[in-house]
């Protein structure tokens, strides 16, 4: 969590889809609403437990209150269990503690636009959408689920852009992405946020297309876990101090062993929580937080996730 938390209250809930809900969050008359950009986020603080999720932001409805709209996946089918326990505990004016929203997807500047959401990945991209729709800049919509029932916000999305968004259901095949994504002009920028492979499936697709870029949105964290991880030492450049970190052991876990005291969240290296800056060692970066010209630069790294290449890392702790 971030150290700033709102109580905020549940002030109207909807269904979207048969697993996807939208909860309204309502915070208190003297919490006036944290400007946000788009494709923020918000940590949430699930009711009854010490787990913190993170959740895209979608335009808000009011002037104190935030929207965020949660697929409930069961740990049986790969979830972790906290959209289930926020979908069963977030009724109507039940409390909620929130952070302030941070970004991690901002919208980068570029000719022409191509947004891919998958299912409830599509809650970024309404903000994102509406601020490349208020530039007057070209923009495309692709929304992929098993059908248009899967789909969040389809229904409003068509009705507000029109052909700007296109809908494919997997249960009628899959989709062709390289002939969906063929032939994009020169400086587009292409946004991704859904599950499984679909970033790397959009990557492969555009990767031969000169001056594309591609920006993932992801709130799962790869599975880098290739049975390859080594022990390494870390050093904490203030104290001096130096630790070994254990193969199956995380760096994090390793230094809250020891007594040190970090900021942390999600412990999966998609919230950006417990980032700590690097003096020295060459990390193995294994977040979906940095973007790859901050993981070249080398100056910092996720502490949950990633490990180290070098054999020794020197933190600035």
């Amino acid at each position: 969590m971030t150290t700033d938390v709102i109580t905020a209250t549940v002030a109207a809930r909807r269904t979207l889809t048969p697993r996807v809900e939208e909860f309204t969050l309502l915070l208190p008359d003297d919490a006036p609403l944290q400007a946000w950009s788009a494709g923020s986020h918000l940590d949430v603080h699930l009711p009854g437990s010490p787990v913190t999720r993170q959740y895209s932001l979608c335009s808000p409805s009011s002037r104190n209150s935030y929207v965020i709209a949660v697929d409930r996946r069961v740990e049986q089918d790969g979830g972790r269990g906290g959209s289930e326990a926020l979908h069963r505990a977030a009724v109507l004016g039940a409390s909620v503690e929130v952070g302030e929203p941070r970004n991690h997807f901002p919208l980068t500047r570029a000719l022409n636009y191509i947004f891919v959401a998958g299912g409830v990945g599509v809650t970024p991209m309404l903000s994102l959408a509406a601020e490349v729709e208020r530039s007057g800049r070209p923009w495309q919509m692709l929304c992929l689920a098993r059908t248009a029932e899967d789909m969040p916000y389809l229904a409003e999305l068509q009705g507000k852009y029109g052909g700007k968004i296109t809908f494919h259901g997997s249960s009628a095949g899959r989709l062709d992405l390289g002939a969906a994504l063929a032939d994009l002009p020169g400086g587009t920028a292409v946004y991704v946020c859904g599950p499984g492979t679909l970033a790397d499936d959009i990557a492969g697709a555009v990767e031969d297309q000169p001056a594309v870029d591609v920006f993932v949105e992801q709130f799962t964290a790869p599975d880098l876990q290739d049975g390859t991880a080594m022990s390494f030492d870390v050093t904490l450049a203030t104290s001096g101090e130096t630790f070994t970190v254990a193969p199956d052991i995380s760096l994090l876990d390793t230094l809250e062993g020891k007594g040190k005291v970090l900021a942390s969240s999600c412990r999966e290296g998609v919230c950006g929580t417990c980032e700590v800056g690097v003096v020295s060692g060459e990390v193995d970066h294994r977040d979906n937080v940095l973007t790859p010209e901050e993981r070249s630069e080398n100056e910092s790294m996720m502490v949950c996730v990633s490990r180290c290449r070098s054999g020794r890392l020197v933190l600035d702790l």
